[in-house]
C-alpha cells in the first residue's frame, strides 16, 4: 500500500474535557489511527489523564548527527501507571525491505526507519528513568483491518 499524501486529519473535541492535558481547544489528530485512539482515551473510564504532543523529548538524528525533539504522539495515566504512546502503522514499525535497485524512495524509508529507532530509543530511555512505559501501537492494538 503505497503512502497517501490525503492523510486524514483535524481537530478532536473531546467529551470529557477534564481528563485531557494540555491546551483541550487544540488538540489535532493527524491521521484515523490517532483520532480512534483519542476517542478511546476520552471515553475509556480507567484513563485518568491523557493529552497528544504535549511532552518534548530530545533525541540525536542518525541521518544528520543533531539533537532534535521528538514529540510522540499520546501521554495517558491508565490505573495509576503512565505510558508514552506512539501510533504508527506497523509497516512504518518495521525495517525496510532491500529492494533490487535502491532507489530514492527506498533510501528516504531508510532515513525514516532510522529517524524513528532513535526517537523510539529516547522515549524508552525517558520512560525508564521516570517509571513510565513506552508503546508503539498499531492498526493491529487498534483492531483496524484493509481487508
Amino acid at each position: 500500500m503505497p503512502y497517501s499524501k490525503n492523510v486524514y486529519k483535524g481537530r478532536f473535541k473531546p467529551t470529557n474535557p477534564k481528563k485531557y492535558c494540555g491546551d483541550v481547544s487544540n488538540i489535532i489528530y493527524r491521521s484515523s489511527y490517532e483520532l480512534k485512539f483519542m476517542k478511546w482515551c476520552d471515553q475509556n473510564e480507567n484513563i485518568i489523564e491523557w493529552g497528544s504532543e504535549e511532552l518534548s523529548i530530545p533525541y540525536r538524528s542518525p541521518v544528520d548527527n543533531r539533537v532534535h525533539r521528538y514529540f510522540p504522539d499520546f501521554y495517558m495515566k491508565l490505573n495509576g501507571k503512565k505510558y508514552l504512546i506512539e501510533i504508527k502503522p506497523s509497516r512504518f514499525t518495521q525495517e525496510p525491505k532491500v529492494p533490487k535497485r535502491k532507489t530514492k524512495r527506498f533510501i528516504e524509508e531508510v532515513k525514516q526507519y532510522g529517524t524513528n529507532l532513535a526517537k523510539w530509543q529516547s522515549a524508552t530511555e525517558f520512560c525508564l528513568d521516570n517509571g513510565w512505559e513506552f508503546k508503539i501501537i498499531t492498526e493491529k492494538e487498534l483492531g483496524i483491518s484493509y481487508k
